[in-house]
């Protein structure tokens, strides 16, 4: 049962003048620099990485075989990302830090712990990594909650993220193998292109999820410790999340060091379960959010903030599309970023009145829900919605 709160105590009235501000994070423009000048140290670290190869053409294959699976992980991502997107300055800097910081992080702690513990590569590989590589990676994670609540509020927002920080550590990770793999070893027999095509099956094509799956065990528990009260139960479901992430790596690198053929193959299907399982889950999550953005839109609708006939257009992808495909088509380009704008910000709403309604406490909550109302007000007078679906209007 939903529960009246402060959003809801008091009815929305529109600005008499300006519209309020929505709620801006400070040092956001310092930190955008920040992250583009690590994207361009990447940028040169990557190719640097790859030239590790020795020649042109193994620095070559091993960036094209690294950029492979980009497209379809991303898409994945996307995909979970639809009905409630995510800034794309985090995301992008999801990627940066997987790709650049969580590297470098996690290489300076490797080295040293081979180095000071005199540890062979399958020692650091198997128990060494997983315990840098992890903690490197979800600190972005933890960053991010610390600074700013508001962006990951749920358990979807967290795999999202985490994900996208392990496609960034494998990206980097994967140019560093092939380069390596190009240029041969004793215990490889292939080298040159066939050696970087045959990690490549194995990397790219049969465990390109492999980082984004650790990961993903971390960003769901930062997920579960939004919406706790107690910060003790909040750093228990964290430290949970993130030896869950670290056994699941600790898990795939010991089967490739010490598992020979029948560990490998007992290791892959159980991870390759639990990357089914995660799946699934994330698909249910992310049907569950077209009832939560219908049932608080009517809501919402109830109170008089929008026209009943609008909801359709501001939950169902097909709608959606057919709304700004309609105002481009008849009103022009301008009219059909109104209409985009317009539905960002009825979404972005609706998910937080929600949250608000039932009870789980939200930075700013009432302000930003206000803000965003305002917003969407003031796009009024540009919007060109197509005419009401037949039932949506209500008859008094």
């Amino acid at each position: 049962m939903w529960r009246v709160t402060e959003a809801t105590a008091a009815p929305y009235r529109p600005p008499a003048s300006a519209p309020r501000e929505l709620p801006r994070q400070r040092g956001r423009t310092a930190l955008i620099v920040l992250f583009a000048l690590i994207a361009v140290a990447g940028v040169v670290g990557g190719v640097v990485i790859s030239l590790s190869a020795g020649d042109a053409e193994g620095a070559g294959l091993s960036i094209f075989y690294a950029m492979i699976p980009l497209p379809f992980l991303w898409f994945c991502f996307w995909w979970l990302d639809r009905y409630e997107p995510e800034p794309r300055r985090y995301k992008l800097a999801a990627f940066v830090w997987g790709g650049v910081v969580a590297v470098a992080i996690a290489l300076a702690l490797e080295v040293w712990a081979q180095s000071a513990f005199d540890l062979s590569d399958k020692a650091t590989a198997s128990f060494v990594a997983p315990l840098a590589e992890e903690p490197a990676k979800g600190l972005f994670l933890l960053l991010t909650f610390l600074r700013a609540r508001r962006v990951i509020d749920g358990v979807l927002d967290g795999l999202i993220y985490a994900g996208i920080v392990g496609i960034g550590f494998a990206f980097v990770e994967n140019i560093g193998y092939y380069a390596s793999s190009y240029l041969g070893s004793p215990d490889i027999a292939l080298a040159g292109a066939e050696g970087v095509t045959t990690t490549f099956v194995v990397r790219g094509v049969f465990s390109p999820f492999a980082h984004p799956l650790f990961t993903a065990a971390f960003g769901i528990a930062i997920g579960l410790a939004v919406g706790r009260r107690s910060k003790i139960l909040r750093v228990l479901i964290c430290t949970v999340g993130l030896a869950l992430s670290m056994g699941l790596h600790g898990l795939w690198n010991g089967s490739l060091s010490y598992g020979e053929g029948v560990g490998f193959l007992l290791a892959y299907v159980v991870l390759a379960a639990v990357l089914v399982a995660l799946a699934a889950y994330a698909i249910v999550v992310r049907a569950s959010q077209v009832r939560v953005l219908e049932r608080s839109l009517s809501y919402v609708a109830d109170r008089g903030w929008i026209h009943p006939a609008e909801i359709p257009y501001l939950s169902r992808f097909g709608h959606r599309k057919a709304a700004r495909r309609f105002a481009r088509s008849n009103h022009g380009r301008e009219a059909g970023r109104v209409v985009t704008r317009y539905q960002r910000l009825a979404t972005e709403m609706a998910f937080l009145h929600d949250s608000l309604m039932s009870g789980r406490s939200k930075p700013q909550g009432v302000d930003r829900t206000y803000a965003l109302l305002d917003a969407m007000y003031a796009l009024r007078p540009e919007l060109r919605f197509p005419p009401a679906l037949p039932g949506t209007v209500r008859h008094s």
